[in-house]
């Protein structure tokens, strides 16, 4: 069964910063490159960054602006999204969903992903 399990989310002051983590099982974790997802309330799933364990390829959503970054541990089927200098606007639920290698260049439209995480709430306090 494949599974991706987010955690790490919380409650943290803007300027702040989280570790997200991304545990992947029941697929073989080089075949897909995994992406980062954020939804607000009232507003449309949003594409952060993804990453591919395979090729080491990264990439990012404009919005990020280098405030996040995208890694990998393989050895651990882990992707880990690392935020730094956090804003209200920040607040969300971040999802991971698997992507299948050929569709990389799709990678910021959500529908084009197979699996999901439940998601894990991040909310950033002014």
């Amino acid at each position: 069964e494949v599974q991706l399990v987010e955690s790490g989310g919380g409650l943290v002051q803007a300027g702040g910063s989280l570790r997200l983590s991304c545990a992947a099982s029941g697929f073989t974790f080089d075949d897909y490159a995994i992406g980062w997802f954020r939804q607000a309330p009232g507003k449309e799933r949003e594409g952060i960054a993804l990453i591919s364990s395979s090729t080491g390829g990264t990439y990012y959503g404009n919005f990020v602006k280098g405030r996040f970054t995208i890694s990998t541990d393989s050895a651990k089927n882990t992707v880990y999204l690392q935020m730094n200098s956090l804003k209200p606007d920040d607040t969300a639920v971040y999802y991971c969903a698997a992507l299948e290698l050929h569709l990389l260049s799709l990678w910021e439209t959500w529908e084009t992903y197979d699996h999901w995480g439940r998601g894990t709430q991040v909310t950033v306090s002014s």
